[in-house]
């Protein structure tokens, strides 16, 4: 696969080019790059910086410290695990500031989603404002072009209103630093890019170069967006134009299926899944290929699996080797990976999730072949055998003595058919190897579908959705009288995990509640769009009802706000933390104008009306 890189001719005033906590940041400089006036003449150019968007979608779900980890651990099915220091994102209350290190893989990458947004944005702009003076070789290529940058507009304010809230709508090229902004109204944003992707799905092609956006992808995004607005009959009307086109891979289809301890989710997981042009239910990607120019290691392994290496015998002893030296039998770095535990699992994602419903579930920890425990793996450090050790060749077991940041970094299950990337490239440090990924798939849609049921009442429809998602992965079906938010959530963590922006998806839903009025009848409260993010100056809320992202997060996830602590940090999390903060950098440099900081944040008390577009 051919990689593309281009880049804009001016750094907008809302986006950081550099860490937030550089003053060189105010000093708005143009980047390096191509001119648009040399670049954006043909189809080409504009394909080429539709090429700039997708390796931004790719770098939030690739690479050391990727950003949609932060996603992860700001929701019920993870914590930061990097327990050897101080600075990562544990006390929220603390360490999530408007004025922080915002965009570092060792503290958080809040601030990655608000500068890359952006810039993804500038981009799809650029083509939009450029296409009108081009003559293109027919209109369907045109409207090809135009609908997928409407699509990468939407895609990255999509998660914007829903991180950060009310924020700058920008539609329009930049020619120039600009310190003039206001924030505009979310819901006003959202109205937009309806309008937007609904033009853009009667245009993009059904088919398109694998990577690239088709009508699957826009549908899949404007169900989201019907969603976010209240718009449910809609959601679902698009919803199943979509899956009649992606149907669910419901049988083996890959050359996994001759491996021993192997199913079906390993097959719709592999790399050879997402190359596999039969595979119809993934319907966007992002690319990286094995031995191709331009693709990046996912490290999959490297973020979400345990360090398996701080494990110790329980006399004491050093009791896991990764090098050449390990008996074949017991080695793990080719089988398993080798991993540092950022993304340390809940038990909620390890344990309550998985029911008795789920017994058979080929994703869930009941089926041994598709989630690891360390206590699966056995000791396999040479020096053990050597020094005629008895653990040597046995089972791992939870050293009694293991100190809380090791239990937390080192010891937990995992869903091995999620995180194994084989890495050809690497004789030792297999961390993750370079592999497509899916944005989208058919299943999620099922699920979309479902909870848009849901809000109209419609359970049996509802339960319809969930259970072509569940047989398929041999889960026992749900009755209509068993379905509740808690069994979509639920379920989109089950098919899920490190697919979806698990934040953002809960926030959606907390403003769903908010807007409508519906009663939450699995906590028996409702919410209001006035109090989302907690009382008004409270920086230290922590008392339930206001919002349900807060409400379920405090609930499933056992270590915010539990008392969990280890010698750096106590997990904490309040209500105002639904948002993320607005980088103080890009407050500040916005002389002219004034973007608003999200309630519970300092600066919050310099807000004003966000702007109606």
């Amino acid at each position: 696969m051919k990689s593309f890189h281009i880049s804009i001719i001016t750094a907008l005033a809302i986006v950081s080019l550099a860490s937030s906590c550089k003053k060189s940041w105010l000093d708005p400089k143009p980047l390096s790059f191509y001119t648009p006036e040399n670049t954006f003449d043909n189809e080409g150019g504009f394909d080429a910086a539709l090429a700039a968007c997708e390796h931004i979608m790719r770098s939030e779900f690739m690479g050391d410290g990727m950003p949609q980890l932060t996603e992860m651990i700001l929701s019920d099915i993870a914590v930061e695990g990097t327990t050897d220091k101080a600075g990562p994102q544990m006390d929220l209350d603390i360490s999530l500031l408007p004025d922080a290190n915002l965009n570092n893989m060792d503290f958080t990458r809040v601030g990655w989603y608000w500068e890359n947004a952006y810039k993804a944005i500038q981009y799809a702009n650029i083509i939009i404002s450029r296409s009108a003076g081009l003559e293109f070789k027919n209109e369907a290529e045109k409207n090809r072009i135009l609908g997928q940058a409407y699509f990468h507009r939407a895609y990255w304010y999509y998660k914007l209103v829903h991180q950060f809230g009310d924020v700058p709508y920008i539609d329009q090229e930049i020619n120039e630093p600009r310190t003039d902004y206001y924030s505009n109204s979310r819901w006003d944003i959202l109205a937009r890019l309806k309008t937007e992707l609904e033009t853009a799905y009667q245009h993009v092609p059904q088919t398109t170069v694998r990577g690239r956006v088709n009508k699957g992808a826009v549908g899949t995004l404007l169900v989201k967006i019907y969603l976010s607005l209240g718009e449910f009959q809609k959601a679902i009307d698009v919803g199943k134009q979509v899956v009649a086109t992606h149907p669910l891979m419901n049988n083996r289809f890959t050359v996994n299926q001759t491996k021993p301890r192997t199913n079906l989710m390993h097959d719709l997981h592999s790399v050879e899944a997402k190359i596999d042009l039969s595979n119809s239910e993934g319907i966007l990607y992002i690319m990286s290929y094995p031995n191709v120019l331009g693709s990046i290691r996912s490290q999959l392994g490297r973020q979400l699996i345990p360090r398996i290496v701080g494990v110790t015998t329980p006399d004491g002893k050093t009791g896991i080797a990764f090098d050449k030296s390990v008996e074949p039998a017991l080695e793990i770095n080719s089988i398993y990976g080798r991993g540092i535990g950022r993304a340390r699992l809940s038990n909620y994602y390890q344990y309550t999730v998985w029911t008795a419903k789920e017994k058979d579930d080929l994703r869930g920890v009941y089926n041994r072949d598709s989630w690891v425990s360390p206590a699966d793996l056995k000791y396999n450090d040479p020096n053990l055998k050597k020094s005629g050790n008895v653990y040597y060749g046995k089972n791992l077991v939870k050293n009694p003595a293991m100190s809380v940041e090791d239990s937390i970094r080192s010891w937990y299950q995992w869903p091995h058919f999620k995180t194994f990337v084989p890495d050809p490239l690497s004789g030792d440090w297999n961390w993750g190897g370079e592999t497509p990924m899916y944005i989208y798939r058919s299943a999620e849609v099922y699920l979309l579908i479902a909870e848009a049921y849901y809000w109209m009442n419609n359970l049996g429809g509802a339960a319809e959705m969930l259970n072509l998602v569940r047989s398929r992965a041999k889960a026992s079906p749900l009755l209509a009288s068993e379905v509740n938010i808690g069994s979509i959530v639920d379920e989109r963590a089950r098919e899920l995990y490190f697919e979806e922006n698990r934040h953002l998806e809960l926030t959606r839903i907390a403003f769903i509640y908010a807007k409508t009025g519906k009663s939450c009848e699995y906590f028996g409260r409702t919410y209001k769009l006035e109090t989302i993010s907690g009382p008004s100056g409270s920086s230290y809320n922590k008392q339930p009802g206001y919002n349900f992202y807060f409400d379920w997060v405090m609930q499933k996830n056992n270590f915010y706000n539990k008392g969990v602590k280890h010698r750096w940090a106590e997990y904490k999390m309040s209500n105002h933390h639904i948002l993320w903060p607005v980088p103080a950098a890009a407050i500040n440099a916005n002389t002219k104008g004034t973007i608003n900081q999200n309630i519970g944040y300092p600066g919050a008390a310099n807000n004003i009306s966000p702007k109606p577009l």
